[in-house]
């Protein structure tokens, strides 16, 4: 490690080949005092299976990334050497340390990367889809509600869309972003760098044929728009005025915050919806 002051080292780690781990990150994780995982079991398994020598490890995930910020601050205040992975790919890209990060920041503590494999820039090129520009929206929500929220939010948005979703979920979600993207590319990634590594092609409105009984983690990437995004049917935009007027808002308030969140609406035609006033 080329460092001896106290550092946060933000550290990639293969997607699934082994053999993607740099001697950079390799040195990194030999000689740090602390690494920091989401999950220790599987940092464990990680180690032993890049031939690396047990460390200290220290759960950081979503959950408790608040709770766990002072001590690891501690530990860097005392001279520690830290390194942060997440179970696969590069930390903070839809996993917790940001904050961490900031906090590092604001305390004049050393920050570094050690770059290495990321799951959406993977994906991206070797899909064969317009790589640039692209937006990464991380995991998609739980719930349709924030699914549908999401894409409405991005329709417009020109370039590729790249995101993670649980296989059982892919179905739905693609159906979901068709009906509100409209026709598009679509490329699902699964087991990148793995065994089984598999790039399934084909349209994001005939996606029903390519997300049946997938298996491994996915990532998904939806090329960019091809005309104008589908437009909210009326009782959708009536259904959001609804509920945006019934928290207080005033109508032209509603009326603009309905615009955000509707796709192919305009601010006038959605005041123009509001029972009792003049369009």
């Amino acid at each position: 490690m080329p460092s001896t002051s106290p550092r946060l080292w933000i550290v990639a780690t293969p997607l699934g080949n082994p053999g993607d781990l740099s001697p950079r990150a390799r040195e990194t994780l030999e000689t740090a005092d602390l690494v920091l995982a989401e999950d220790t079991r599987r940092a464990a398994a990680l180690f032993r299976r890049l031939g690396l020598a047990p460390r200290r490890f220290l759960s950081f995930y979503e959950q408790n990334e608040e709770d766990r910020r002072e001590e690891v601050m501690a530990a860097l205040r005392s001279g520690a050497q830290v390194a942060l992975i997440s179970d696969a790919g590069t930390p903070l890209v839809a996993d917790p340390g940001y904050r961490l990060v900031r906090a590092c920041r604001r305390e004049g503590i050393a920050v570094s990367p050690v770059p290495g494999p990321s799951a959406p820039v993977t994906a991206l090129s070797a899909a064969g889809l317009a790589p640039l520009p692209f937006t990464f929206l991380g995991f998609l929500p739980r719930d349709a509600a924030g699914r549908r929220a999401l894409f409405r939010a991005y329709a417009a948005v020109p370039g590729s869309l790249v995101f993670f979703e649980r296989k059982d979920r892919l179905a739905e979600s693609l159906a979901l972003a068709a009906e509100i993207l409209g026709p598009r590319e679509l490329a699902i990634c699964r087991e990148l760098t793995k065994t089984h590594e598999e790039f399934l092609l084909g349209r994001l409105e005939k996606a029903g044929e390519l997300a049946r009984d997938l298996l491994g983690e996915i990532t998904v990437v939806i090329g960019p728009p091809e005309g104008a995004p589908a437009r909210a049917d009326r009782a959708e935009a009536e259904a959001c005025l609804h509920a945006l007027l019934g928290k207080g808002l005033k109508p032209r308030e509603a009326a603009r915050e309905a615009h955000s969140r509707l796709t192919g609406w305009r601010d006038k035609e959605l005041y123009a919806l509001i029972p009792g006033v003049d369009g």
